[in-house]
């Protein structure tokens, strides 16, 4: 078995300029960054130029946390496009700026995915966040269900979706915890031809229900399999959390729908190349499952 790494190349309104010694340089826009990640443990080449003077520095807190250093006055937000699609860009006290960059391999690949489908194609992003799959799935023609418990997060998908021309596109925002939304569509008997989730490590939902990956992963992909329509397209699941393996969402896909459905299977890595140094940088991980179709 084996596995690659999908590289988010085709982006020019945001580049990884540099890393090194825990935190990356990044271009967003006409903006750079200097953000903390964990998998960068090399030090930097030529601490020099763009990674003295970076618009914003998120710093580290040894308690936990941070807080942004800001050299320049930036706006509140900002726009940057990939494609058709566009984005409002925010640094958050969290060190996000509200998109995963390295998720444009998804977009190309569930736009390829929806527009070939040559029919009308129903999607469900869970976990959707700021809800870059759901813009790419509606540019696409699919119709789309947006879901997350945080109601800033699903305004701010509402607002991707506007960027991006797709104000009278047919996606539904829901505010929820997930799990029960599913079980409610379980019994509405409702159902999707294809189905994205981006689940945290660990999380709360919107009346205190935990979520821990290790535990809840699995379940939670049987009981989606309730709500997939006879023809199902494709399934892509999305993990950050530190110590799961490609080989552990290719086994959940082929011991669920794999085994009901057959199809390809394909896992691995997702990254973004670094120009100073010409390498990748590893982001996460993917399991795609697709039909024959």
């Amino acid at each position: 078995m084996t596995y690659r790494m999908y590289i988010a190349s085709n982006w020019k309104d945001y580049e990884v300029i540099d890393t090194g010694n825990g935190d990356k340089l990044e271009r967003w826009g006409n903006y750079t960054l200097r953000r903390p990640d964990p998998q960068i443990i090399w030090p930097i080449t030529n601490e020099t130029g763009l990674w003295k003077t970076s618009d914003g520095h998120y710093h580290r807190s040894s308690s936990g946390g941070g807080q942004w250093e800001f050299r320049s006055k930036l706006p509140e937000r900002w726009t940057i496009s990939y494609g058709p699609l566009s984005f409002h860009i925010r640094p958050t006290n969290f060190k996000h700026t509200g998109l995963f960059p390295e998720q444009a391999v998804n977009w190309d690949w569930i736009m390829e995915r929806i527009r070939s489908a040559d029919r009308p194609i129903r999607v469900l992003n869970l976990f959707g966040y700021t809800g870059g799959a759901t813009v790419a799935a509606a540019a696409a023609g699919a119709e789309v269900c947006h879901v997350d418990a945080a109601k800033g997060m699903v305004q701010w998908c509402k607002e991707n979706a506007e960027l991006s021309g797709l104000q009278n596109a047919p996606i539904r925002y829901i505010t929820d915890d997930v799990f029960k939304f599913v079980q409610r569509e379980q019994r509405r008997e409702r159902q999707y031809d294809a189905i994205i989730m981006d689940p945290p490590s660990y999380g709360r939902g919107t009346n205190g229900e935990t979520w821990k990956l290790e535990e809840n992963l699995y379940p939670f992909v049987e009981l989606c399999m309730s709500i997939l329509s006879d023809k199902p397209l494709f399934i892509l699941i999305n993990s950050y959390t530190t110590g799961i393996s490609p080989s552990v969402l290719h086994n959940i896909l082929s011991m669920t729908v794999g085994r009901k459905y057959g199809g390809q299977i394909h896992c691995g890595e997702i990254g973004l190349p670094i120009t100073n140094s010409g390498l990748n940088l590893p982001c996460g991980i993917l399991g795609r499952w697709e039909s024959g179709e």
